[in-house]
């Protein structure tokens, strides 16, 4: 029976197939060379080390194929690693690959379905014409319902973009009733739209990574690329040319949805819409990352999560009950 990375606890032994999705060499203290590798499968991730490899053995292995490995699991510092003694490349021709890539939680295509519904509720004929332009183009939206929104942090996963995504938009049709001065056919158009991009600056065949024009150019120039192309359809199809403000504003939103400079945003939020955009981002980015550490950790029999570097700080999982629980 197949060992999965969800399954394994402190003191099991580890003896399976899984997807190298990271793998670093480093020295200790003394100079003595030790392998640093990511293990993961569609379950989970697990960091594990080597001691005392070479440089030669350490070429031997590639980020992104399939290792048996081997080893000892052990709870070090809150958090599960295993220590190997045996690490090999096996040939991917022999297993389901898509046992080694994780999946969203929420059916895909029961999502795409949903986007669609809410997407039909875009009356500005203009921003209504340039959706449906990006909804006829059959190949992107089955990228769209297959990528991953990112390679390690939310939504990290094989459906991951439209369940983030399809959130987003469910957010922004509660929130509108109450500050209805907002566009809401702009700010559904740019949750859309905003991080489309990741259809072409990921890659999800085998593991979680990035191509090479996700690497040179990011998501934003790839998004704002295919929506001059759209942009071309949806004025075939009416007619006429879009609004030009409606259409600057829009592309206002994908610059600037990350919200900040050292984020990665090209410029602030300028408008009412583009704030709502970056403000239902985060919240809904950040409340899956805190959910997945939670969720995720192994230490059952602590309150605390261990220190996330990333988050800087630990989270408090005691006593969760939801609404009405």
């Amino acid at each position: 029976m197949r060992q999965y990375i969800a399954d394994v606890s402190d003191g099991d032994t580890l003896d399976g197939v899984f997807l190298l999705a990271d793998k670093q060499l480093r020295a200790n203290r003394n100079a003595n060379l030790y392998l640093l590798v990511d293990l993961r499968d569609r379950s989970g991730g697990l960091h594990a080390r080597m001691w005392n490899v070479s440089e030669a053995f350490a070429a031997t292995l590639r980020t992104g194929q399939l290792v048996r490995a081997g080893g000892k699991v052990q709870l070090f510092q809150g958090t599960l690693q295993a220590i190997l003694t045996q690490i090999s490349p096996v040939s991917s021709q022999d297993y389901d690959l898509s046992e080694f890539i994780p999946r969203a939680s929420v059916q895909a295509e029961h999502l795409g379905e949903r986007l669609r519904a809410i997407l039909r509720q875009v009356e500005h004929p203009h921003l209504q014409a340039l959706v449906q332009a990006f909804l006829n183009d059959g190949e992107l939206m089955a990228r769209l319902i297959q990528a991953p929104a990112g390679v390690k942090t939310h939504h990290a996963a094989i459906g991951g973009l439209i369940e983030h995504v399809v959130s987003m938009l469910e957010v922004a049709l509660r929130i509108a009733p109450l500050y209805p001065t907002l566009n809401l056919d702009l700010l559904l158009t740019g949750v859309f739209l905003h991080d489309l991009g990741k259809v072409r600056e990921l890659a999800w065949d085998v593991g979680l990574t990035y191509t090479d024009e996700g690497q040179l150019l990011g998501h934003v120039v790839l998004v704002l690329e295919l929506l001059q192309e759209k942009v071309r359809a949806a004025e075939a199809a009416l007619g006429e040319p879009l609004d030009a403000d409606l259409l600057l504003q829009l592309k206002h939103l994908i610059v600037s949805h990350h919200g900040a400079y050292e984020f990665g945003a090209s410029r602030l939020p300028m408008t009412p819409e583009a704030l709502a955009l970056w403000l239902i981002d985060t919240l809904d980015a950040k409340l899956h990352e805190f959910t997945q550490q939670i969720e995720g950790d192994p230490n059952t029999n602590s309150n605390w999560t261990p220190f996330n570097p990333r988050l800087d700080r630990k989270l408090f999982k005691g006593g969760r009950t939801t609404r009405g629980a």
